[in-house]
């Protein structure tokens, strides 16, 4: 069966996973939330929603995405790296962001940030669950 030692070190390592894999899932699904609830105009908005471990990112990028799955699709990518402990970003450097987070626009007359922030709870217990019964 393997010493005590030895069961610690693998209940260790499985909870490492689970915490990974929880703290993944749930980044991803809040970020998804804010990227699809930001209003779209060109799409410059929604495609400057940038995913960075350890450091917040600077700058803008140069393109659009109206239908948010190229932005979701580099979110993914980035958060790939993310493990138990590090932090995780998702920074919008554009100017106007501020505003369109303070209702400018009709399409999102109550922002996109604060809205997912009241739903963490319940994303967080979901994705708890999920992960598990796995």
């Amino acid at each position: 069966m393997g010493s005590f030692e030895d069961q610690l070190r693998a209940f260790q390592v499985k909870t490492e996973r689970k915490l990974t894999q929880v703290g993944r899932k749930v980044a991803l699904e809040l970020f998804r939330r804010v990227i699809y609830k930001t209003p779209v105009d060109s799409g410059r908005a929604r495609a400057n929603w940038q995913v960075t471990i350890g450091a917040q990112a600077s700058g803008t990028v140069e393109f659009d995405d109206t239908n948010g799955g190229a932005t979701m699709s580099r979110a993914t990518a980035a958060s790939a790296g993310f493990k138990a402990g590090d932090t995780i970003y998702l920074t919008n450097n554009l100017p106007y962001i501020r505003r369109l987070e303070e209702g400018y626009s009709q399409q999102a007359p109550a922002g996109m940030v604060a809205l997912t922030v009241q739903e963490f709870a319940q994303v967080v217990n979901q994705i708890s669950v999920e992960v598990s019964r796995q």
